[in-house]
């Protein structure tokens, strides 16, 4: 029988060793920030594509080695890992494996294509593939996307769709550097205000007093209306980022109010490749 203080002890070094190996994935992500610094660019601070980004595909085909070498540090992650870290560091780590796995997918037809959609068939979107080893799963993109992120109940982070990118000139920009845990709530903002100033995306037609915005906020319009940062409505969410939207005070009001019209603009799947 072993003795109480031995027991103790045991207990302790478990503790002590998980706690290390949890913490011995490189949190900082800092292969794929290498990556999509040297691949990714802002299409420019101001005029119609401000707030959009570009990806140079065929640099990134030529460095696919080391974008696979990246991915396989997220496929070693348990999911007993997992599950120690905190909100910040799971977000972080499933929006990047979201985006590095869409990266991998084009490349890996890339120049063959023109959309993301050439990759699915008849009865299988290229969303749908169940081909990533993620947390001791294959997984598809869409449950990396939906379940994981979208769905784990204590999430309820709306702003994850301006994060993940889907490879198309209609999705919100891929940004060139990897997401963190300790800059997360910094990042997910900016890529909120980037993609509301983006007006090939969202734009306010005053004379018909209409807000055209993304159908990213039509197809997820729940998720915007689930009370982060008070926001119960889709209205209330987009009201946060009037400015970004360039709607005035009165504007603004009149969009909280319901007197303003919302329309979904049509969403563009061509590849957000830098020619």
């Amino acid at each position: 029988m072993k003795s109480p203080i031995l027991s103790v002890l045991l207990a302790l070094a478990a503790i002590v060793t998980g706690n290390a190996y949890a913490q011995s994935f490189d949190h900082s992500h800092t292969e794929l920030t290498d990556l999509l610094k040297k691949h990714v660019s802002w299409k420019g601070q101001t005029g119609a594509s401000a707030g959009a980004s570009a990806v140079n595909y065929a640099g990134m085909k030529q460095d696919r080695a080391a974008l696979g070498v990246y991915t396989k540090t997220l496929s070693s992650v348990s999911q007993a890992d997992y599950n120690r870290w905190s909100r910040a560091q799971k977000q972080a780590f499933l929006i990047n494996a979201y985006n590095a796995y869409t990266l991998e997918l084009i490349v890996g037809k890339y120049p063959n294509l023109k959309s993301i959609k050439d990759l699915g068939s008849v009865i299988s979107s290229p969303w749908s593939k169940r081909l990533y080893p993620l947390l001791g799963k294959l997984r598809s993109l869409d449950d990396i996307e939906h379940v994981l992120l979208r769905g784990a109940a204590d999430f309820n982070e709306p702003r994850i769709h301006f994060a993940v990118n889907c490879a198309s000139i209609g999705c919100p920009a891929l940004r060139p550097e990897a997401y963190v845990a300790q800059h997360l709530a910094a990042q997910l903002e900016d890529q909120t205000r980037k993609f509301m100033q983006d007006r090939s995306r969202n734009r306010f037609a005053r004379a018909q007093e209409t807000l055209y915005v993304s159908r990213i906020f039509d197809w997820y319009r729940g998720d915007f209306e689930k009370g982060h940062l008070d926001a119960r409505t889709l209205p209330a969410f987009l009201a946060r980022y009037a400015g970004s939207l360039g709607l005035s005070v009165a504007e603004k009001q009149a969009l909280i109010d319901g007197d303003l019209d919302i329309e979904f603009t049509e969403y563009d799947w061509s590849l957000n490749d830098r020619k």
